[in-house]
């Protein structure tokens, strides 16, 4: 076995790509708000508030400040109070982290960084082995996912606001099974994204099948819902432990949903926000989870679903080491098309960071891998930004400089073929949310 020292970390990193509206009203709200915070630019002072409507777009926070896309000062210390940044040009029109104009207003907005604001103590971290995945682009738009298996009720595919997405139009206790490749494990994550525009919308998941209805199982469940709140639920005449919260964004816009279960230890979140925290739920495994919409949609109310990735979580990132050599995560994301690191980072980061602690002999380097996706040239050169922008992260928050060292772009892989693109998208081994990836690699 080779030395740890010289073992190989291999971190997959995500690009997340926050989708939500991007009507040509919250087009000018933006712009209104870039132009106002243009003005005062050069003063670095740049504290102009955006209103709800750049809330829905980011999906993330209740403030957003105004930079121009080449004024650093204003960007670092906004994100590192923990604020979203919507960039400008001079002129305050929307523009790319490059200073490229742009048609979705979404690619404007840089996030808070890693382990601020309200995500210092968000600990989320997605499992690495994929059970589950699907983003429902290996269907024709219409018609119902062939990975999931249809109940009842009215689903379909659906494009609303350039996405793929699962749509429910009802009725009342229309359901499908999403199958699994093994029984669900002691520990497991589960990720997606809703949007139900009314507050009466709830879905429910259950890690058993019934046949029965869904509050007469004799175990918890998830709750996903808007005005009855997002956590862990039960039968009260059970006598089981439940807990939830409500999160009104739900109710706006796209948001993305997690679980994380180890053992009866069960957590979910909206978004940053944890809405339930419960050491003793009592979740029966099985090789299939059931999803459920307990009150109602319709054409005028459509209920969206994101994108599923279910995945096996929780392992020691050393004893794989020892093990294989090499270790994969999959919880580092990127605004689009930039190297700002996205806050959701902020416990897998951690949890390399405290690797580095544990074992001071082992160094990385760090590697970037794209899609086919744009120019080779483009690729390269935000895959190069990107494997610094961890390496700086982990040298800001301790890390000596000579422990991770960005790939040599003269060593550096070839891009992935077509076909390891498309299986990428069947497994969610490279993507989630049609995003890039990326991964730390052996220094030597």
């Amino acid at each position: 076995m080779k030395p740890l020292s010289r073992l190989t970390i291999l971190v997959l990193l995500s690009l997340f790509v926050v989708d939500a509206a991007s009507s040509q009203g919250i087009f000018g709200r933006i712009r209104d708000a870039a132009e106002r915070g243009a003005e005062n630019a050069v003063s670095r002072e740049v504290r102009n508030r955006s209103d709800r409507a750049v809330t829905g777009l980011i999906g993330a926070a209740s403030d957003a400040i105004v930079c121009t896309f080449t004024d650093e000062a204003c960007i670092e210390e906004a994100r590192q109070r923990g604020d979203h940044v919507v960039l400008t040009d001079a002129e305050g029109n929307p523009v790319d982290a490059g200073g490229h104009p742009v048609e979705n207003p979404n690619d404007a907005v840089l996030p808070p960084a890693p382990g601020t604001g309200v995500w210092v103590n968000y600990d989320f971290i997605p499992g690495n082995r994929v059970l589950f995945y699907e983003d429902y682009t290996q269907d024709r738009v219409g018609d119902f996912p062939r990975r999931l298996e249809f109940l009842n009720g009215n689903w379909e595919i659906a494009e609303w606001q350039g996405r793929r997405l699962l749509r429910n139009t009802g009725p009342r206790h229309a359901a499908i099974l999403i199958p699994l490749q093994e029984e669900m494990p002691e520990r497991f994550t589960i990720e997606t994204e809703v949007y139900f525009p009314h507050v009466g919308q709830q879905f429910v998941l259950l890690t058993q099948p019934t046949q029965g209805f869904y509050n007469s199982v004799d175990y918890n469940y998830f709750r996903i819902a808007g005005i009855h709140g997002t956590g862990v639920a039960a039968n009260r005449n059970q006598g089981l432990s439940e807990s939830f919260e409500n999160d009104a964004r739900i109710n706006e816009s796209l948001v993305p949903i997690r679980i994380m279960v180890d053992g009866e230890y069960a957590k979910t979140y909206v978004g940053e926000n944890r809405t339930s925290n419960i050491p003793n739920a009592v979740l029966p495994r099985s090789e299939a989870l059931q999803l459920i919409n307990i009150n109602f949609a319709d054409e005028e109310n459509p209920m969206y679903l994101g994108p599923i990735r279910i995945a096996a979580g929780g392992r020691d990132l050393y004893a794989d080491l020892e093990a294989n050599g090499r270790v994969a995560t999959h919880g580092i994301y990127f605004a689009t098309a930039s190297a700002a690191i996205r806050p959701e980072s902020t416990p897998t980061l951690q949890e390399i960071i405290d690797l580095l602690q544990q074992h001071p002999d082992l160094r990385l380097r760090i590697e970037g891998h794209t899609d086919n996706t744009g120019s080779a040239e483009t690729n390269r050169t935000l895959s190069e930004l990107r494997a610094g922008a961890i390496r700086n992260y982990l040298v800001q928050q301790g890390i000596d400089s000579s422990r991770s060292k960005p790939q040599d772009s003269a060593r550096r892989s070839l891009p992935q073929t077509t076909q390891r693109r498309k299986a990428a998208s069947r497994t969610g081994a490279w993507n989630w949310f049609g995003s890039s990836n990326f991964s730390f690699a052996p220094l030597w």
